[in-house]
């Protein structure tokens, strides 16, 4: 579904930074992949490239075989629409919108039938819980109804990939888990393909698989068994070592 070949990212000014440095990783069909490391590792870098908001200086990501980066701008945006999802931090909202305008808004952008997106707004709101909140405006309604509905349009299209930046960043921890229950829920009976960028441990045991960056390079892997509290365990010991490692002092020649 997702493969990043040989990827790097240089920042051009006066000074370059090279944010990602050849970075390899493919996502399989189905699959519920997290990306974790320190501030400024490089896993933002990475998804908004991944999400096509940038693009790599090097290398190639290929997004169910096609290359976002070769397309003209109205494919590109057609491609985002309908092949991609996105939950944010901030949610990002509009807020003149009410809930259901807000969910249905790239089908408004396509010309879709009133009817056929009022019945697609509402199958959707009634699985994640806030069909009786549609026709409110989104100050009207709290932080965890508001990434409810995020991720109702964000899935409106049944996008290939769906993309998660700090999703329960600005949640309390009751509203975090009900919002990543769904979210597991819409991978594994919807078989939505997930990437989602987290520092939170507690929400990175949800994925199937997690990738820690570190520095702009791949720095270790963990894949979920049965067990989550032994996922999470396993996570919060990789996050402590890479944090020990960044305390080290340099060693001098």
């Amino acid at each position: 579904m997702l493969e990043v070949k040989n990827v790097s990212k240089v920042y051009e000014g006066k000074v370059s930074y090279r944010a990602l440095s050849k970075i390899d990783l493919t996502v399989q069909q189905g699959e519920f992949v997290g990306v974790m490391g320190p501030s400024g590792s490089g896993k933002t870098t990475l998804l908004n490239m991944v999400s096509t908001i940038d693009s790599p200086t090097d290398g190639e990501i290929l997004i169910d075989g096609k290359n976002p980066n070769r397309l003209s701008s109205k494919e590109l945006a057609l491609f985002r629409r309908r092949e991609l999802g996105f939950i944010f931090q901030h949610f990002n909202l509009l807020p003149t919108l009410t809930v259901k305008e807000n969910i249905v808004l790239s089908l408004t952008l396509d010309g879709m039938k009133v009817n056929e997106m009022n019945e697609k707004a509402e199958r959707i709101a009634e699985k994640l819980g806030i069909a009786p909140i549609l026709d409110k405006r989104t100050y009207e309604i709290s932080g965890g109804q508001a990434q409810r509905t995020a991720m109702a349009r964000a899935i409106i299209y049944q996008p290939k990939l769906i993309l998660a930046d700090e999703p329960t960043g600005n949640l309390d921890s009751k509203s975090a888990r009900d919002v990543l229950e769904i979210m597991e829920s819409i991978n594994k009976e919807a078989g939505a393909t997930m990437m989602m960028v987290t520092h939170d441990a507690s929400a990175a045991s949800y994925c199937d698989r997690i990738v820690f960056i570190k520095d702009g390079k791949l720095h270790n892997e963990l894949k979920r068994g049965e067990s989550k509290e032994q996922f999470y365990k396993k996570i919060i010991k990789v996050l402590s070592q890479m944090e020990e490692e960044a305390r080290e002092p340099a060693v001098s020649f």
